[in-house]
């Protein structure tokens, strides 16, 4: 019987033992990550450079857009050096930190997501209060709150994960460490605390996810009672990206972790990770950028103005 104390690495699972194989799973996973970094960096720089969405929700969306980076950066360059150097190992620390940051920043997805469907609730069902309630000292609060908070509901939760005894062997059945999977080895009775942890954790994510339905019982309920077809097309269209995201989020994880489970590691069961690992930090800029005219003009000047900032110094050089 071997424990966490002897264990130096962890093996996982891999998408194909096919050298061709494992070059398309490294080419299409480099497609994929490279998309994201793009639609979120573009993000980020869109807000951070346009002093007119220097309001509070482009600044939660910058924030979402920030997590979305490091979210995508966790898991998908590890299993792509694995797929290209043909290994398959992961250290006993390296997994440790990938848990830790894997649910950080799934975490603070939710905290940020629920942050923002208040600040649309209070944008529209309490309009007068809006410059009050969601100053700029308040949304710094907030967001400083929810990262502090999931810091350290993460570090318990590593620690937690961690502190169990591992006997059922060292391979992962997953292409990253993931919580229920490293349960899957844990030895009998000593992962009862993280059950219970993970039980606690299912019930704070979804009363988050409460929360934000209930924000838009609410918003809906206000924006149906505005005369104006006009008004309430302006309204719905500040909601709807928000609203797409965070019913993506839910729908990927309950695919994910309510699915039958199977006996025996699949490429489906690799296929629904990378559908609630991948997915939202690449659709969400798209589905921002698709649906809000301001971000998207944003968006158009700052390609504009790069693309003419790289004309004007290729003149300048070949002058």
């Amino acid at each position: 019987m071997s424990n966490q104390t002897t264990r130096t690495e962890f093996l996982l699972l891999g998408f194909s033992d096919v050298p061709e194989l494992q070059i398309l799973h490294f080419v299409l996973f480099l497609v994929l990550y490279l998309i994201s970094l793009l639609g979120n960096f573009l993000i980020i720089t869109a807000i951070a450079l346009d002093h007119h969405l220097h309001t509070p929700m482009y600044f939660f969306l910058m924030n979402l857009s920030i997590l979305d980076l490091g979210s995508i950066s966790v898991t998908i360059p590890k299993s792509m050096a694995n797929s290209l150097m043909n290994t398959r190992s992961i250290s006993y620390s390296g997994c440790v930190a990938q848990v830790f940051l894997v649910v950080f920043f799934a975490s603070a997805d939710v905290a940020i997501l629920t942050i923002m469907a208040y600040d649309r609730y209070i944008a529209i069902c309490q309009p007068l209060h809006y410059e009050t309630v969601m100053n700029r000292r308040a949304c710094v609060q907030m967001a400083a709150s929810a990262w502090i908070c999931v810091l350290f509901y993460s570090a318990v939760h590593t620690g937690n994960t961690f502190a169990i005894s591992f006997c059922g062997g060292n391979m992962v059945e997953q292409f990253f460490c993931e919580v229920p999977q490293l349960l899957k080895l844990a030895c009998p009775d000593s992962d009862l605390s993280e059950v219970g942890f993970l039980i606690f954790s299912v019930c704070l994510a979804s009363s988050c996810f409460v929360f934000i339905i209930m924000s838009y019982v609410q918003i809906f309920t206000t924006v149906l009672r505005i005369p104006s077809e006009q008004g309430q097309h302006k309204a719905f269209s500040t909601c709807l990206p928000h609203l797409i995201v965070v019913s993506l989020v839910i729908c990927t994880g309950i695919f994910a972790y309510l699915k039958p489970t199977s006996s025996s590691p699949s490429i489906p069961n690799l296929s629904v990770a990378v559908l609630y690992s991948v997915l939202p930090p690449m659709m969400n800029p798209i589905i921002y950028s698709m649906r809000n005219k301001a971000l998207k003009g944003a968006l158009n000047k700052l390609i504009v103005w790069r693309l003419f900032s790289k004309n004007k110094m290729s003149l300048f050089l070949l002058q």
